[in-house]
C-alpha cells in the first residue's frame, strides 16, 4: 500500500496541475478550441524589469545603430564636400569609393551576426556612393567632370544600381531613399527635357515597385517629390546655386506635369490590399500637386495659354476619375480627381469669358458635374455641386449690376438638374427628394426674378403666366407630375400678387387691361381643369354600394 503524500508534496502536485491546466487553456485559445463558458486565462503579466530591459535593448541595439551610422555617413559626406585645393579633383572621390567598398565589405561580414547593423551599413554605402559620384562635378573650384551630361549619366547609373540592390534585398526603405536621390538628380541636369524625363522615369519606377512588391508608400513619395522638383526647375534650380527667377521656356514642361500625374495616378489603379484612406491621401497629393503647380506656372509664366492648359488639365484629371470609377468603383478617389478636374475647368471658364458672363457658363457647367456625379453615384458631388450653384448665382447677382436675359439660364439649369436627378434617383441611392426639391425651389424664384429684370414692365405678369403655363405643360408631359403642378400654382399666385400690388397702379392702362383679361381667363381655365380632374377621379373611384354588392 502506497504511503500517503506529504502536505508539501500535495501542494507541489496541485501547483503543477494548475500550471499544466493554464498551458492547455492557452493552447486551446490560440488554436480556437476554447470551450464556451470556460474561464479565460489571462495573459502572463509583463514583468516591469523585463519591459525596462526590452526598451534598453531596443534603444541600445537598434536606434543607436541607426543614429550612429547616419552620423558617420554625414561626417564622410561633409568630408567629401571640402574643396581640397591642394589635391587633384578626382582624389576625394577616389577616397569616397574606397570607403564605399569598406562599408560594403563590413556589411557582408556582419550579415550573419549583426543583421540590423549590416543593413544600415549597406544603406550608408549606397548613399555614400551617390554623393561620391556627385563630388566628381561639384563642391570644388576645379572638378573632375565638367560635362553635365556625363555627370547626370553617372548619377543615374548609380541610382539604377542602388534600386537594383533594393529590389534584390526587397527593401522598401532602400528603394525610397534611392528614388529620392533619382528625383534629386533631375536638378543636376541642365537640359530641360532631361529634367522632365528623369522626373517621369522616377515616378514610373515608384509605380513599378508598388505593383511588383506592394510598396504603397513609394507612390506617395513620388507625389511628394515630383512636383516640388519640377517647381525648383521652373525657379531656375536654386539648389545648385543659380539665381532664382521664373523659367519661361519650354512651355511643353506643362505637358510633363500632366504626364507625371497620369503615371502616379496609374500606380493605384489596381487594388492592392492597401487601406483606401492612404490611397485617397495619395490621390489628393498627386492631383492636388499637379493642379497647384499647373495653376502657378500658367498664371505666372504662361498666361497667354492659361485656358488651353487648364482645359487639358481638366480632361486629364477627369479622365483619371473615370478610370478609377471603371477599374475600382472607388467613390472617394473618384471624388478627389473629379473635383480637381471641375476646378480646372472652372478656372478655364473664368479666364476665357468676361465678368459677369462667366457666371452663366459656370452655371451650365454644373449640368456636366451633376451628370458625372450620377454616373459615379456620388452624393458628395451632388451636394457640393448644388452649394457651388447657389454661390455662383449669388455672386452673379452681386457683381452683374444689371440682370440680363441670360440669367434665365440659372432657372433652366435648376430644372434640368432636378430632372436628371429624378431620372437617375435609384442610381444615386438618394433616399429623399431634398436635393431635387432644392433645385426646383431655386428655379421657382430664379425664373420670375430673371423675367422681372429682362422683360418690359408691362409684360412681367404675362411672362410669369407663360412660365406657369410651361410648368403645367411639363406636368402633363410627365404624366401629371405633382411637383410641376405645384410650381405652376405658386407661380400663378405670385402673378396674382404682382398684378394686384404693381400692375393695378403702375403700368399703362392698355397693358393693365390686357393683363387682367389674360389673367382672369387663365384662372378660369385652371379652375375648370381642376374641376374636370376632380370629377374624373370621383367617377373612377368605386362607390361604397357597388363595393358592397360585389362583396
Amino acid at each position: 500500500m502506497a504511503a500517503p503524500l506529504a502536505e508539501s508534496d500535495s501542494e507541489s502536485l496541485l501547483a503543477a496541475m494548475k500550471r499544466l491546466e493554464e498551458r492547455i487553456a492557452r493552447i486551446e485559445e490560440h488554436l480556437g478550441l476554447a470551450v464556451a463558458g470556460s474561464p479565460a486565462v489571462p495573459p502572463p503579466a509583463v514583468n516591469a524589469e523585463e519591459a525596462e530591459e526590452n526598451l534598453e535593448v531596443q534603444l541600445g541595439q537598434n536606434w543607436f545603430a541607426k543614429v550612429g551610422i547616419a552620423v558617420l555617413t554625414l561626417g564622410v559626406i561633409f568630408l567629401l564636400t571640402f574643396p581640397y585645393e591642394a589635391l587633384p579633383p578626382v582624389v576625394p572621390s577616389l577616397i569616397g569609393y574606397v570607403l564605399v567598398g569598406v562599408l560594403i565589405a563590413a556589411s557582408r561580414g556582419l550579415h550573419r551576426t549583426y543583421q540590423q547593423v549590416s543593413r544600415y551599413l549597406l544603406g550608408a554605402a549606397l548613399l555614400l556612393l551617390y554623393f561620391t559620384t556627385l563630388r566628381l562635378a561639384h563642391f570644388s573650384p576645379e572638378v573632375a567632370i565638367g560635362n553635365p551630361a556625363v555627370e547626370v549619366a553617372l548619377l543615374l547609373l548609380v541610382v539604377a544600381i542602388n534600386l537594383g540592390v533594393a529590389e534584390r534585398r526587397k527593401s522598401p526603405y532602400l528603394a525610397g531613399l534611392n528614388l529620392a536621390l533619382g528625383y534629386f538628380t533631375a536638378l543636376a541636369a541642365t537640359e530641360p527635357y532631361t529634367v522632365f524625363c528623369i522626373i517621369a522615369a522616377m515616378s514610373g519606377a515608384s509605380v513599378v515597385f508598388r505593383m511588383r512588391n506592394g510598396w504603397h508608400g513609394l507612390t506617395l513619395l513620388g507625389a511628394v517629390l515630383a512636383y516640388p522638383v519640377h517647381l525648383l526647375w521652373a525657379l531656375n534650380d536654386p539648389v545648385f546655386g543659380n539665381a532664382m527667377h521664373l523659367v519661361t521656356a519650354p512651355e511643353i514642361n506643362l505637358a510633363f506635369i500632366l504626364l507625371t500625374a497620369v503615371i502616379l495616378g496609374a500606380g493605384s489603379m489596381e487594388r492592392g490590399g492597401q487601406d483606401e484612406t492612404v490611397e485617397v491621401i495619395g490621390a489628393a497629393l498627386n492631383g492636388g500637386g499637379a493642379y497647384s503647380l499647373m495653376f502657378f506656372l500658367t498664371l505666372a509664366a504662361f498666361p497667354a495659354h492659361f485656358v488651353l492648359w487648364h482645359l487639358l488639365c481638366s480632361v486629364t484629371l477627369l479622365g483619371l476619375s473615370i478610370a478609377y470609377w471603371i477599374r475600382r468603383q472607388s467613390k472617394y478617389i473618384t471624388f478627389v480627381y473629379s473635383m480637381l478636374g471641375y476646378t480646372a475647368l472652372s478656372a478655364a471658364i473664368v479666364a476665357q469669358f468676361p465678368m459677369p458672363e462667366f457666371f452663366v457658363w459656370l452655371c451650365w457647367q454644373s449640368i456636366l458635374v451633376l451628370s458625372m456625379a450620377v454616373w459615379f453615384r456620388s452624393r458628395f458631388i451632388v451636394v457640393g455641386n448644388f452649394v457651388i450653384y447657389l454661390i455662383v448665382f449669388i455672386a452673379y447677382l452681386v457683381t452683374a449690376g444689371t440682370v440680363s436675359a441670360v440669367s434665365i439660364s440659372f432657372g433652366i439649369v435648376a430644372l434640368l438638374s432636378a430632372r436628371v436627378m429624378k431620372w437617375q434617383q435609384d442610381r444615386l441611392e438618394l433616399k429623399t427628394e431634398m436635393m431635387r426639391n432644392a433645385y426646383l425651389l431655386s428655379a421657382l424664384f430664379v425664373i420670375p426674378y430673371a423675367l422681372y429684370h429682362t422683360v418690359p414692365p408691362g409684360f412681367v405678369s404675362l411672362s410669369w403666366l407663360c412660365a406657369a403655363a410651361t410648368y403645367y405643360l411639363v406636368s402633363r408631359l410627365l404624366h401629371n407630375n405633382r411637383k410641376y403642378r405645384w410650381m405652376a400654382l405658386l407661380t400663378t399666385v405670385l402673378t396674382i400678387l404682382y398684378v394686384v400690388f404693381v400692375d393695378l397702379v403702375g403700368v399703362n392702362p392698355v397693358f393693365r387691361v390686357i393683363t387682367f383679361l389674360v389673367l382672369g381667363s387663365a384662372l378660369l381655365v385652371i379652375s375648370m381643369m381642376y374641376s374636370r380632374r376632380k370629377a374624373r377621379s370621383v367617377a373612377t373611384k368605386p362607390s361604397s354600394d357597388t363595393a358592397g354588392d360585389g362583396a
